[in-house]
């Protein structure tokens, strides 16, 4: 049996980035989450929930990739997939059914990391 203090929830996700400003211009203003704060090496964001905290590591290189992925839901995944890529995001895997009727879309960050939208994906009348 368990016994003291349970870790149930997760506040805070830190993800290293090598460059801070344009981590944070591409988190702010292209994906659109609001900036909560500044300081020192790190920014952080408002995630639905959960605090992204954006951390500047010069040399961070390239070993994290495909370690992390983000994943981001969406009520549309073809409307989230056209205005994000209208912004300047390119998809490495285009909108596909992934399980059930749930749709997702990759792409990544400026540093490398794997980032998804996930949801519903409703056809749309032509």
């Amino acid at each position: 049996m368990v016994q003291g203090i349970l870790l149930t929830r997760i506040g805070v996700l830190i993800l290293g980035v090598t460059d801070l400003r344009r981590s944070l211009s591409f988190y702010r203003d292209t994906l659109g989450l609001q900036l909560r704060g500044t300081g020192g090496e790190f920014a952080f964001l408002d995630a639905g929930g959960v605090t992204l905290a954006l951390r500047e590591h010069k040399d961070l290189g390239q070993a994290t990739n495909g370690r992390v992925e983000f994943v981001f839901s969406v009520d549309d995944v073809s409307a989230a997939h056209e205005s994000l890529r209208s912004r300047g995001v390119e998809f490495r895997l285009e909108p596909r059914i992934v399980t059930g009727d749930r749709y997702a879309a990759d792409f990544r960050d400026p540093d490398g990391h794997v980032l998804s939208i996930f949801g519903p994906s409703p056809e749309r009348v032509l």
